[in-house]
C-alpha cells in the first residue's frame, strides 16, 4: 500500500494532474493499492496556513493514523506547503513507512517555485537565504512573503531529513535545485511526469492552428507567442487562464494576429484542441523542470517548438528549440514545423521513451528501491 500525500494549489496546475497521474501509474499500470490523503489551500484560509507553514505543519497525526490504516510501507509526499510541512514525513517514519519526496519545481527554495520573478529569472534566494523574496515581495503580499520566506528557511532542511529518497522529474531539476543550495541529500532520483496516452499515429498535417496550453503569465513566454504567429500568419489558440490575460489580449490586437482565448479547459477539451493543431508552442521564459505541456502534445503526435531553457531541451529534439524570448526566431521556424507530421512521429517516439507508463513506471521503482522499499518490482 502506498499513501500519497498532496496540499492542493489554490489555484489548480500541473502538480495536481502529476498527482493524479502518479495514482492511475500505481493503481492502473503498476498493480499497487494507493490512497490519497490530499488537503487544499484554497480551503484551508490564509492565517492557518500561515500557521502551518511557521510550524512546519499542522495535524500530523492525521497523516500517522492514515499510515496505521492502511497499512502503508511508503509514503509518497507531493506539495506538502503550507498544511503538511515536514511534521507529516516524520509521523510517517515514525510509523514505520517509507518516505519519498517529489519535487515538482522549486519551492524548496523559491517561494513562488518558478524561479523567475519581475519578468526574468531569479536565483537570488539560496539555501536558508530566502531574504531576496521577502524583500522583492515575490508571493505578493508582504505579510505573505514574509510568512513563506521563514517557513522555507526554517524548515527546508528538516523536510528532507525526513525524506528516504527524493524526487525529481529532471535532470536540470536536479543540477538547479542543487545550484539553488537546496538540501536535497546523495538519493535521489529521476522520475518523469507521466503521459499516459501516446497516439498512434501523427495526424498535424490536418492541423489549422498553433496551440499553446498555459496559465497565462509573464514566465511563460505568451506575448512571444502572439507576435511570432502574427508574423508567420499562423492562426494561435491559447488555453489557459492566468494574470496576464488582459495584456495578452491587448497585445494580440495590436499586432493583428489571429488569436482565441479558450480560457481553463478540461482534459478532455485539450485532448479536442490538440487533436486539430497543427503546432504546439511551448515559448517559456522560465526554467521548466519537465515541459508537461509539450509532453502531452508530442503524445498526441502534434509537432512541438520549445524555447531552449530548463529542462525542455531534455524533451523536445534539438532542432526543435529557439533562444528564449526570441520572437524573430521562432516566427522564423514555425512555417517549417507546422503540419509536419514526420516531426509529430518522431515526438512520439520521444515521448513514450521518456515519459510513457513504462518508462515512468521502470523510473519510480528504481526511486522506491533508493528508499529502501522492500519488493520494488511491486511498489508496494
Amino acid at each position: 500500500m502506498i499513501l500519497v500525500l498532496h496540499n492542493r494549489y489554490r489555484t489548480t496546475g500541473g502538480e495536481e494532474r502529476a498527482v493524479e497521474d502518479l495514482l492511475w501509474l500505481l493503481r492502473e499500470h503498476m498493480g499497487s493499492e494507493a490512497e490519497l490523503l490530499e488537503r487544499d489551500s484554497a480551503l484551508l484560509g490564509r492565517s492557518r496556513a500561515a500557521v502551518g507553514m511557521l510550524r512546519g505543519g499542522l495535524d500530523q497525526d492525521d497523516v500517522a493514523a492514515a499510515v496505521r490504516r492502511t497499512g502503508a510501507r511508503v509514503v509518497h509526499a507531493h506539495n506538502l506547503n503550507p498544511a503538511f510541512g515536514w511534521r507529516a514525513l516524520a509521523a510517517a517514519r515514525a510509523e514505520g513507512a517509507r518516505v519519498v519526496l517529489h519535487l515538482h519545481n522549486y519551492r524548496l527554495v523559491c517561494a513562488v517555485a518558478t524561479c523567475f520573478t519581475r519578468g526574468a529569472e531569479c536565483k537570488r534566494c539560496h539555501g536558508r537565504n530566502t531574504l531576496p523574496g521577502v524583500a522583492l515581495n515575490c508571493r505578493g503580499a508582504a505579510t505573505e512573503a514574509a510568512v513563506y520566506g521563514a517557513g522555507l528557511s526554517l524548515w527546508q532542511r528538516r523536510l528532507t531529513e525526513c525524506a528516504d529518497a527524493v524526487v525529481v522529474p529532471s535532470r536540470f531539476a536536479h543540477a538547479r535545485l542543487l545550484s539553488l543550495g537546496a538540501p536535497l541529500g546523495p538519493r535521489v532520483a529521476v522520475v518523469p511526469h507521466l503521459v499516459r496516452d501516446v497516439a498512434a499515429q501523427s495526424n498535424a498535417a490536418a492541423g489549422s492552428y498553433a496551440l499553446v496550453a498555459a496559465r497565462l503569465a509573464p514566465e511563460k513566454g505568451l506575448d512571444v507567442a502572439i507576435d511570432a504567429c502574427a508574423r508567420a500568419g499562423v492562426a494561435l489558440v491559447l488555453a489557459g487562464d492566468g494574470p496576464d490575460e488582459a495584456a495578452l489580449r491587448i497585445r494580440a490586437a495590436r499586432v493583428g494576429g489571429e488569436v482565441r482565448f479558450t480560457g481553463q479547459l478540461d482534459h478532455e477539451r485539450l485532448v479536442e484542441l490538440r487533436a486539430g493543431a497543427g503546432l504546439a508552442l511551448v515559448p517559456s521564459r522560465s526554467a521548466e523542470t519537465f515541459g508537461l505541456a509539450a509532453a502531452e502534445a508530442m503524445a498526441a503526435g502534434v509537432p512541438v517548438l520549445a524555447s531552449a531553457i530548463g529542462a525542455l531541451p531534455e524533451l523536445v529534439g534539438e532542432d526543435d528549440l529557439v533562444p528564449p524570448g526570441d520572437g524573430s526566431a521562432l516566427a522564423a521556424a514555425i512555417p517549417g514545423r507546422f503540419g509536419d507530421a514526420e516531426a509529430g512521429e518522431r515526438g512520439l517516439v520521444r515521448v513514450r521513451e521518456r515519459a510513457g507508463p513504462q518508462a515512468a513506471a521502470t523510473a519510480l521503482r528504481a526511486a522506491h528501491e533508493l528508499a529502501g522499499v522492500v519488493a520494488p518490482e511491486s511498489a508496494a
